[in-house]
């Protein structure tokens, strides 16, 4: 019985600590600004282009100064009619100001993505939103 109690308390420590190890190195999504897009490529369906655009997509996010928080994402099969299912991502990433979401459209690293995808998309919609 006192083997077991030891056996548990060892493991609730154990995944105390990992998690206080996560939760401080994570990063806190940030209401004030988000910025969200939308990319169809022009050819959705070539894995070539999908590998090139998550790589530099997620190197460049890696080494963006601005972004506080970020989310890739591809749609999933819509199940309503107000569901638009049509892009091939989606991007969602969060800032601390509208300034610092300026700072990152002008930095090599977003500059560098630009120029490295930009001719896998035919179209590309932004909508940023200020929190409330």
């Amino acid at each position: 019985m006192k083997t077991g109690i030891i056996a548990l308390l060892l493991v609730s420590v154990a995944a105390t600590t990992s998690f206080a190890q996560t939760k401080d190195t994570m990063k806190t999504f940030d209401s004030a600004f988000a910025h969200t897009v939308y990319f169809w490529f022009k050819n959705p369906e070539n894995s070539a282009d999908k590998m090139k655009f998550e790589t530099s997509l997620k190197k460049f996010l890696k080494d963006s100064k601005y972004a506080k928080t970020n989310f890739i994402g591809t749609p999933p099969k819509a199940t309503r009619d107000v569901v638009d299912g049509s892009f091939t991502y989606s991007l969602i990433v969060t800032f601390e100001s509208a300034e610092a979401q300026e700072g990152y459209q002008k930095e090599e690293a977003h500059l560098t993505f630009i120029e490295e995808c930009k001719d896998l998309w035919e179209k590309v919609i932004v909508y940023d939103s200020n929190g409330i």
